[in-house]
């Protein structure tokens, strides 16, 4: 039997990638009950859980839970979260807090900084810095001291941190029960044919690219996205555009914006740090690479975040403003939309 184990990061997850190859002599079996054996301290919960959200492929097929192996089968996994992930090292990062009480925190993250320890970025993550800064925060599920939501690396924006464990309870059923309002800003490449709409479709690991997510139309794989999109403002060959979230699934205004044909600017890992609209001169290439430069990284701000504080059951609703480097670009966007007009094809 080959086996073997290697493990890499998505962001805002971590994933172990086990692979094995079903030996000649092996009886049919369900793959939860085959795998049980073969993957450390890995659950039967856990396997199917994997089978849900579309993470267990047979010959690079997606099956589930009550697959039943068969000899020469090649079976990949890939299972989130592992043990080693627990241990964190305090680190005194500074963090921009915007709003503090004795049940909670809001945190204004800023672009590059990676929100938990995973594969590559064991240290100087913004959980570091909340283990350096506060004791005693509550673990949530998954054994992360005070983190209820997350956001992208590169994605700036506002983040609720828990303080206590009853509001740690209390904000994360707010967040599995969609009644939290969430705000993102984004640049997206195109200019989006309607004024406002709705994306709706499963996000499930891309087929080919694991590093992405992608929509699904089978029900069966991934799990249920919903993106409200409103068009604020119109450069030609770019859109300003804000998106509220009914869900809150890993890069899933990044996928669903690919989805209808327009990838964030400059979104290196969905497409968008291509030129997909506009001219060919010499100028506007320019122009483009100096928008790059002014923004490094994809055009994804979270803007606002409301919610039911746990304590007072007050609805609270903080917003901030959209940071330099994406004001920057917009900026660039406008005065250059003023002197041309876009041609689109």
């Amino acid at each position: 039997m080959n086996n073997n184990t290697e493990s890499f990061d998505l962001e805002d997850e971590l994933f172990e990638h086990f692979k094995f190859e079903v030996p000649k002599g092996q009886a049919f079996l369900r793959i939860d009950k085959y795998l049980m054996g073969l993957i450390p301290n890995a659950t039967r919960n856990k396997i199917q859980n994997a089978a849900n959200d579309g993470n267990i492929f047979v010959n690079d097929e997606i099956v589930k839970s009550n697959y039943k192996v068969k000899p020469l089968d090649v079976i990949k996994v890939m299972l989130s979260h592992p043990p080693f992930e627990n241990h964190v090292l305090p680190e005194n990062i500074p963090l921009n807090i915007v709003y503090e009480d004795e049940a909670l925190l809001l945190v204004n993250k800023e672009p590059g900084l990676v929100v938990h320890p995973g594969h590559g970025n064991y240290t100087g993550t913004l959980v570091n810095a909340l283990a350096f800064h506060f004791e005693n925060l509550p673990m949530n599920s998954s054994e992360r001291p005070g983190l209820v939501h997350r956001i992208d690396k590169d994605t700036s924006g506002l983040l609720v941190i828990a303080k206590t464990e009853a509001a740690m309870t209390h904000l994360a059923k707010q967040f599995e029960a969609k009644t939290t309002e969430r705000e993102y800003m984004a640049l997206v490449w195109g200019n989006v044919a309607n004024d406002a709409g709705t994306i709706e479709g499963n996000l499930a690991r891309h087929l080919k690219d694991r590093m992405q997510m992608a929509v699904f139309e089978d029900p069966e794989i991934g799990k249920p996205a919903i993106t409200h999109y409103k068009v604020l403002e119109r450069f030609g060959y770019v859109t300003l555009i804000s998106c509220q979230l009914e869900t809150g699934r890993t890069h899933q205004i990044r996928a669903h914006m690919k989805h209808i044909g327009h990838p964030l600017f400059n979104d290196e890992r969905y497409g968008g740090h291509l030129i997909l609209k506009g001219t060919t001169f010499t100028k506007y290439k320019q122009f483009i690479d100096n928008c790059f430069k002014a923004l490094p990284r994809q055009a994804l701000h979270a803007k606002t975040l409301g919610f039911i504080h746990p304590n007072t059951g007050e609805m609270m609703r903080f917003d901030t403003e959209l940071p330099d480097d994406f004001k920057d670009c917009l900026e660039r966007w406008r005065n250059y939309s003023k002197s041309h007009t876009a041609d689109e094809e």
